[in-house]
Order: C-alpha cells, then sequence, then structure tokens
C-alpha cells in the first residue's frame, strides 16, 4: 500500500498549489479520501475530505471556498487544488485513506506547503 503526495513548495500569499496524492497497493474506489495538515507545535487537522464516488465534499472552515477537494477514481489520484493562500496554511499535508467499515486506513508521507513572501 502507497499514498505519494507531491505538489507542495514555496508560494507567495495569495498564490496557488495544486497537491496530488496517488495511491496504490489498495482498491482506491471503496476509500473515503482525506486531506490533513500539520503546521509546526499544532496537531494534526482534517482539511477536506471527498466520498468514494465523489459526490459528496466536506472542508474545514478555514478553508472553505479557498481549497477544493477532487478525485480521479481511473487514475487512482486525489487533489488538492489550493487558492487565495494564507501564511496560516504553511504546514505539512498529508493524505489518508478511510475504509470505515473495514477500520482500514492508510496515510501518505506528506509534503510540505510554506506560504511566505
Amino acid at each position: 500500500v502507497q499514498l505519494v503526495e507531491s505538489g507542495g513548495g514555496l508560494v507567495q500569499p495569495g498564490g496557488s498549489l495544486r497537491l496530488s496524492c496517488a495511491a496504490s497497493g489498495f482498491t482506491f474506489s471503496s476509500y473515503t479520501m482525506s486531506w490533513y495538515r500539520q503546521a509546526p507545535g499544532k496537531g494534526r487537522e482534517l482539511v477536506a475530505s471527498i466520498s468514494s464516488n465523489g459526490g459528496i465534499t466536506n472542508y474545514a472552515d478555514s478553508v472553505k471556498g479557498r481549497f477544493t477537494i477532487s478525485r480521479d477514481n481511473a487514475k487512482n489520484t486525489v487533489y488538492l487544488q489550493m487558492n487565495s493562500l494564507k501564511s496560516e496554511d504553511t504546514a505539512v499535508y498529508y493524505c489518508k485513506a478511510l475504509w470505515a467499515s473495514r477500520q482500514l486506513n492508510y496515510w501518505g508521507q506528506g509534503t510540505q506547503v510554506t506560504v511566505s513572501e
């Protein structure tokens, strides 16, 4: 099982980034996918989630209207489009796969996003 995040980097405030999380080794289309983030000295927080068929999405209040989660089950990939980035969005971003009824979950290794002048 692998979840590999990519797309992080350094961006100025107001800029955009698109994170990707490529999955392998499990039935991607059966899992709810989520993005979490962890800023220095803080706990890991849920940013956004998307149901297995993509029909239901949820967002943290802090990112509503700025971030969009999406998935491509044919490519086994989940995305996080981040617009209007703020310094407080600086964190390591992780993707997570969850099949709640079977108590299965997997995490990626994370990708750093830094929003700074």
